[in-house]
């Protein structure tokens, strides 16, 4: 496929700002860290010089947007990517989220803050572990917050915009009618949401379109099912959410890994996901982009490897309508 700027970069919504189709998510390098009452909320252990060696080859396979939040590994992740980034930091787009509480020397996550006052002293905070005098893209983490509380949020992110220390913001949110309160703002640019051929989004998407917002996509590979590296009874080390999956995390057990119904889902659409020579997982991302010019996916990484096989799917650019077409009908919807 020719390489065109349609194909490799998107447009944040409104905001004008480009970023590669595909962007990093940091959730995972931020390391374990847990909720008070000891439920894992990371990925396992990681390695810090791994993670810093995986940002660098991303960056330089062409990827410019990385997504993070202040809770990730309880302000790790932040700390992690400011470190990685360095002197490159003029070069991509930094996405962090604010909203929860976490204690940083306990690597424990504990409640919830939705004052505007606590949004500008997580701000602050961010800003300081990323090494950086401005966020590019601030979201709301509270997926269910009060909507009027976040008309509130939405005007203090505009007060942000104006002081110069963020350029734009969002809400991470599956609920299409709480993203249209912060659409609303002039400077919202986005809506991030689970996105994944398995889990369908189409009032958010339309939403998108309609308010000319960026989808920013979490969960593209639907938290590993689409990379092809799990088996049916196969428990993950005890550090991994999946292990002790919450209730909004489908597709896994707590005692046999991932969930035999979801993997079988996975090998019906193998044959399509995996055409033009691509892997299961840049094949689950070439359907992302497909489904709308405004997808940006961003799955997770820890490695270089994994860095180099998710920018691999840029050079293959979207599955065909033809293919989309053929997924529904395999899924039945």
């Amino acid at each position: 496929m020719e390489t065109n700027s349609h194909t490799h970069t998107r447009r944040l919504g409104r905001s004008g700002i480009q970023v590669s189709a595909l962007g990093f998510g940091c959730w995972a390098i931020g390391g374990e860290w847990q909720a008070p009452d000891g439920q894992p909320l990371g990925w396992g252990t990681v390695d810090d010089e791994e993670s810093v060696r995986a940002i660098h080859r991303a960056l330089d396979l062409g990827v410019t947007f990385f997504d993070t939040a202040d809770v990730y590994g309880t302000g790790h992740s932040e700390r992690v990517l400011g470190r990685a980034l360095g002197k490159r930091r003029a070069d991509v787009v930094v996405a962090t989220k604010w909203g929860n509480l976490f204690d940083e020397s306990t690597r424990t996550a504990d409640g919830q803050d939705d004052t505007p006052a606590h949004a500008r002293r997580a701000l602050t905070a961010s800003l300081d572990r990323l090494g950086t005098d401005h966020v590019d893209l601030y979201q709301l983490h509270l997926s269910d917050a009060d909507p009027e509380r976040a008309a509130e949020l939405r005007d203090t992110c505009e007060e942000f915009v104006r002081e110069g220390l963020i350029r734009a913001y969002a809400w991470s949110t599956d609920d299409p009618g709480r993203a249209a309160v912060f659409a609303r703002g002039a400077h919202c640019a986005a809506v991030q949401h689970r996105l994944n051929v398995l889990q369908d989004a189409p009032g958010l998407l339309a939403l998108c379109q309609e308010s000319d917002l960026a989808s920013i996509n979490r969960s593209p590979l639907a938290m590993g099912l689409l990379t092809g590296k799990h088996t049916a009874g196969r428990a993950l080390a005890a550090g991994d959410i999946r292990s002790a999956p919450p209730a909004w995390l489908p597709g896994f057990t707590a005692d046999a890994g991932a969930d035999p119904e979801w993997l079988g889902r996975v090998e019906a659409l193998r044959d399509i996901l995996t055409s033009e020579g691509r892997t299961l997982a840049q094949g689950a991302l070439a359907w992302i982009w497909a489904r709308s010019p405004r997808t940006v996916p961003i799955p997770g990484f820890r490695s270089p490897a994994q860095a180099e096989e998710n920018a691999g799917a840029l050079a293959k650019g979207p599955l065909t309508a033809d293919q989309v077409a053929e997924v529904d009908r395999i899924l039945g919807r």
